[in-house]
């Protein structure tokens, strides 16, 4: 098991560019192995409540934070960083074409001396899916066959691919990634345990109790079987607040078979947060020695 971190959006300081860096820094002298950043491309004012992680609908982050490209942002950091890896918790999947996106992803592996993996999720804000041209009824699916299309284009070279919302033949995306790119699948429910096991390399889920959280997991195993993949080669994600990771908490994750905890964060004071990561990598890094 390892750490990873979310950046602590709500302090205002994502796109500030010496606070990021500093971030990244502090994340990697800490034992956090890889640093998450979050997509939204633009934020509805006034968006109908649907955010499904809160309990009055509306998402933790005001209208108005900054929230910056998360691609963007993994090139200036990867360029400030050695060891820090880096990934997406999660990019909305129905705003990207995947050669578009498969071009970004393979130019940051190759510029970061492949330290980037990413992650997809279907997104829930209607407005913002719809402003940049996507039905919102149809993301699920959209999301399927961009995971499908991105692994190809990805893994094959020349690559073909023909479905519902892509399609394209013999194309070449070049550079060539430097190692196989990890896929995880963002989301709670059980279309989304569906997707990691039939397309996706994991799964990382919100905001699930321990019995839901085994009930997914077994999903996504159980549905990479069916499609004739490896059970074994999927990776189980979770995020927690940084306070709540101790070596209990730790062991009860390992025990529902979470590879990776990302820990959730709130301050942008080094001091405070230093201390909070070093806590979490020490209790992770403890279990299981």
């Amino acid at each position: 098991m390892d750490l990873g971190m979310l950046p602590p959006y709500r302090s205002g300081i994502g796109a500030d560019p010496a606070a990021m860096v500093a971030l990244a820094q502090l994340a990697e002298s800490c034992g956090v192995s890889t640093l998450y950043v979050v997509e939204h491309v633009a934020v509805a004012a006034g968006y109908a409540d649907g955010y499904p992680y809160s309990t009055d609908g509306r998402m933790p982050l005001g209208e108005d934070c900054p929230i910056p490209d998360p691609l963007e942002l993994i090139a200036f950091l990867s360029a400030r960083t050695s060891t820090l890896r880096f990934n997406t918790g999660v990019l909305v999947a129905p705003h990207h074409h995947p050669l578009v996106l498969a071009k970004r992803l393979v130019t940051l592996d190759c510029l970061s001396g492949g330290r980037v993996d990413v992650g997809l999720g279907i997104g829930w804000m209607r407005e913002e899916i719809e402003s940049t041209g996507s039905e919102f009824s149809s993301r699920g699916r959209r999301t399927t066959e961009l995971v499908r299309a991105l692994r190809a284009a990805l893994d094959e070279d020349p690559a073909t691919h023909d479905g519902e919302f892509f399609g394209f033949t013999d194309m070449r995306v070049h550079p060539r990634p430097s190692r196989r790119i990890r896929i995880d699948i963002g989301g709670h429910g059980e279309r989304a345990a569906l997707r990691a096991g039939e397309v996706g390399d994991g799964l990382h889920p919100l905001a699930l109790d321990d019995d839901t959280l085994a009930r997914r997991w077994n999903l996504a195993r159980s549905a990479a079987e069916a499609a004739g993949r490896d059970p074994d080669s999927l990776r189980l994600t979770v995020t927690l607040p940084v306070a709540a990771i101790d070596t209990g908490a730790v062991e009860r994750m390992a025990g529902l078979g979470v590879s990776r905890i990302v820990c959730s964060t709130a301050t942008s004071d080094p001091g405070r947060l230093a201390g909070e990561l070093r806590r979490a990598a020490e209790a992770v890094a403890g279990v299981g020695q």
